[in-house]
């Protein structure tokens, strides 16, 4: 009897687990969903003021929701560092902005495109995608 309910178990998990990433379609929104994962592709760079400079048209960065419901993580492509625990408001019925947004720094986001200019630390992020 163990044994089945362990079987049983895993089967729901693995059924749970198919249907959460089958989910997460082009259209999903990143407004209205609890849980957002998407990739969004196009120019990415990445500058730390000193030696490093990295910037490519075909980069990538693969946004996530995280459990508060307003922050999101950002893990680019080519070995540009993430950006963590970005705090966001909800601007009109789909877009989502940074809080604390200037002109020489922001972040937009909704279901088709990602605009960064994100700059910290002498540090800077840019990125030009969509999905």
């Amino acid at each position: 009897m163990k044994k089945a309910i362990k079987i049983l178990g895993v089967m729901m998990l693995l059924v749970f687990t198919a249907m959460s990433f089958s989910s997460c379609s082009k259209d999903d929104d990143p407004v209205n969903n609890e849980f957002f994962a998407g990739t969004y592709k196009g120019s990415v760079s990445y500058k730390d003021g000193g030696s490093t400079n990295i910037s490519t048209d075909n980069g990538s960065v693969f946004v996530t929701k995280i459990a508060s419901g307003t922050k999101y993580n950002f893990a680019f492509s080519n070995s540009i560092p993430d950006l963590n625990g970005i705090e966001f408001n909800q601007e009109g019925d789909h877009t989502l902005v940074m809080i604390g947004s200037t002109a020489t720094s922001y972040i937009r986001i909704d279901n088709n495109v990602l605009k960064i200019l994100y700059v910290k630390d002498g540090k800077t992020w840019t990125a030009n995608c969509t999905r």
